[in-house]
């Protein structure tokens, strides 16, 4: 069809649903739904066939606007807060979900570099985590607390300390991710091998299972985001490399925009984990077994349906189209050109 044509005939609609949207037309959410769906469509057919004409800008315009307008009267009773964490950060989660997936691809690889190199050299271990902290934990280990060494210190102090230091190292991550992502991909590194050397350097004194009863009460939420922030850094490195048909600013801006959301829902479970560490952990080997297997389980889940089921369950509530509505609400946002 030539794009006249499709012009023509679908242009007294959109020009009803510009209407709509600017309150001159009332419609009922079960109305205002069905423009959606019909819009998305008209939306799809431009892509298609006229990925690069003023139209496709003016119907991915409209149909963000008309989205907004929807989820608005969904939305007017909660809060705003809420709102960005529960729905624009999961939609946001799911729209670079594959880049979480190579987040983590490289972070079990990083890993078992640590974990092969602490197996093959015997000073390994000392050379990453220092001589006097591997001394001092061998003594513990041989004393019956392998986790002695998170039991230093008040329980304030060491969480205030342990919260900001795990936030700095965080932020880090995310914004060496502006190096191409290298950035983000080399403090993911150093601290991977660093958690497989720890982990094999308990395994090797045969008090695995007794420190992974206090690492992993707050290694869960500290690990996973730490994975998430790298995660940021990878989105906004190729937003910078691969800026696709934006200028290669536009493309950074966005990227900025969208993986610093992510980045901020980080937070929330990195300082969970600093609280846990200070307060929790040096208690690990006293508590009752069930007890310690319930918070690791209930981290693991919590962390794991936030970015990885909320995302999905958000984005097929909204019909499948509500992550790409949102980058172009992001993407565009001057008026196009009128017919």
């Amino acid at each position: 069809m030539r794009e006249v044509y499709f012009i023509k005939q679908n242009k007294e609609k959109w020009l009803g649903i510009e209407q709509v949207i600017n309150g001159k037309l009332k419609k009922n959410p079960d109305d205002l739904s069905s423009l959606y769906i019909n819009l998305i469509n008209d939306l799809s057919f431009a892509q298609t066939y006229y990925p690069k004409s003023n139209t496709t800008v003016y119907l991915n315009h409209l149909s963000s606007r008309i989205y907004q307008k929807i989820y608005k009267t969904k939305r007017t009773e909660k809060n705003r807060l809420l709102h960005f964490f529960f729905t624009e950060v999961p939609l946001l989660v799911y729209e670079y979900r594959r880049f979480m997936t190579y987040a983590f691809i490289f972070f079990f690889i990083f890993t078992m570099v640590g974990v092969l190199s602490a197996i093959y050299d015997k000073e390994f271990v000392n050379i990453i985590l220092g001589d006097e902290y591997v001394n001092r934990t061998i003594r513990n280990i041989k004393a019956g607390n392998p986790v002695g060494v998170y039991q230093e210190g008040s329980t304030w102090g060491s969480t205030i300390t342990i919260t900001f230091n795990n936030i700095g190292v965080g932020a880090k991550m995310y914004l060496f991710g502006i190096i191409g992502g290298i950035g983000s991909l080399y403090i993911l590194l150093s601290n991977s091998i660093m958690l497989g050397s720890f982990q094999y350097f308990f395994y090797e004194y045969g008090a695995l299972k007794d420190s992974a009863k206090g690492i992993w009460l707050h290694g869960v939420y500290e690990i996973f985001s730490m994975v998430i922030e790298a995660m940021c850094g990878l989105i906004l490195g190729t937003s910078i490399l691969f800026p696709k048909t934006f200028s290669r600013f536009e493309s950074f801006k966005i990227g900025f925009k969208n993986s610093f959301k992510i980045y901020l829902s980080t937070i929330p479970f990195t300082v969970c984990a600093g609280i846990i560490e200070g307060y929790v952990t040096r208690h690990a080997l006293k508590m009752p077994g069930i007890l310690n297997f319930l918070i690791i389980s209930f981290c693991l889940f919590s962390i794991v349906f936030y970015y990885i089921i909320l995302p999905r369950l958000i984005h097929f509530q909204y019909g499948g189209n509500a992550d790409e509505l949102l980058e172009n609400a992001k993407k565009n946002n001057r008026n196009p050109e009128r017919f």
